[in-house]
């Protein structure tokens, strides 16, 4: 089998992952989604980054893209640069799309139970991903498989069983064995403890966060859980409407609160330290993602909104080296004074 772990390049920059000015577009019979609108993130090497938001943000999206699996049609990336380990995924060939998947950036998919082939032994499901990438026969990649089976607490001689065979947990386990077999640099987990219960969620997010130091892996982590964040990630992006509208490093987000959006998730969670407090939901309903917004998208359901927030998309705004937020608001100073405190 032909190797491909050459093709691409092997310098890397000081980012893994750069993104510039990315816009993607569903173009449907009914009307034009626009999913993506003009974002720019970065990803530091063994880096963890939380992508924050609502069903409908476009997290998912987002993190299709850099496999260049957005369904096309309808999916149309319209602008942007993506770069993976500083490749140009938007130029590069299908051979080299086959030589980065699996090899630089993996992904470990939402739902465990659908996911894994089930007419296929987990063991030659893992060993499939190490042979497309790796220089090795079928018997030598089962072996790894095996050993890698181990890696993730599951005993090697279970390579030979079925994914049915498998609890949620344990599936959820294998997938995340296929997603590093190959040792990528950067690993995508989709909402990866939906489907589980809270007791094997602590374990599966530990068990990630071990294997990420393990094999030295930047990760982006998707989820609309505060919680998976505070436990897992270095970094966070907050989406709304297709829109980056707040990041910053975990302490940033947490302790200085500063997009009304991203305020109006914190405001949503239970208190546990008052158990007679009543959650404070945000008004009205998430985005039309038909409508292109010339304006800011949250205006309609922020208590701060202004007549300028009506009038144009929010420019980016930065209080620190690493802190952003996209709100017009704090173009008034008193806002802002009134806005620097910090989140109990």
């Amino acid at each position: 089998m032909e190797e491909n772990k050459d093709i691409l390049k092997t310098d890397q920059p000081e980012y893994v992952l750069e993104i510039k000015d990315l816009s993607i577009r569903y173009d449907t019979d009914d009307a034009k989604v626009y999913a993506v609108n003009g974002i720019d993130l970065k990803l530091k090497k063994q880096t963890t980054l939380g992508l924050v938001g609502e069903t409908g943000a476009g997290k998912t999206t987002t993190v299709l893209s850099l496999l260049k699996l957005v369904p096309d049609p309808p999916g149309v990336i319209t602008g942007g640069e993506i770069l993976v380990n500083g490749n140009d995924v938007m130029q590069l060939s299908k051979k080299e799309l086959s030589a980065m998947r699996g090899k630089e950036i993996a992904m470990i998919f939402q739902d465990p139970m659908t996911s894994l082939n089930p007419v296929m032994t987990v063991g030659d499901q893992i060993a499939e991903s190490i042979m497309i990438h790796e220089n090795v026969g079928k018997e030598e990649a089962f072996k790894m498989a095996q050993k890698m089976l181990e890696t993730v607490g599951i005993s090697g001689e279970r390579a030979v069983e079925y994914p049915h065979q498998f609890s949620g947990g344990m599936k959820q386990r294998v997938d995340i064995a296929i997603a590093l077999a190959c040792h990528p640099s950067i690993l995508i987990a989709d909402e990866p403890t939906t489907a589980l219960d809270v007791t094997i969620q602590a374990q599966v997010l530990k068990l990630m966060k071990d294997l990420k130091d393990q094999f030295q892996t930047s990760m982006i982590m998707i989820t609309h859980d505060l919680g998976i964040v505070a436990r897992t990630c270095d970094e966070v992006a907050v989406m709304y409407a297709g829109r980056i509208v707040e990041e910053g490093t975990l302490e940033e987000i947490f302790k200085k609160t500063m997009h009304p959006y991203t305020e109006g998730l914190f405001n949503s969670l239970p208190n546990m330290k008052d158990r007679n407090s009543k959650l404070k939901p945000i008004k009205g309903l998430i985005s039309d993602p038909t409508v292109d917004y010339q304006y800011c998208a949250f205006a309609d359901r922020c208590p701060y909104a202004t007549e300028k927030c009506w009038q144009e998309v929010p420019a980016k705004r930065y209080f620190s080296e690493t802190h952003m937020v996209m709100c017009s608001a704090y173009d008034d100073p008193e806002f802002h004074i009134a806005r620097g405190h910090e989140n109990g």
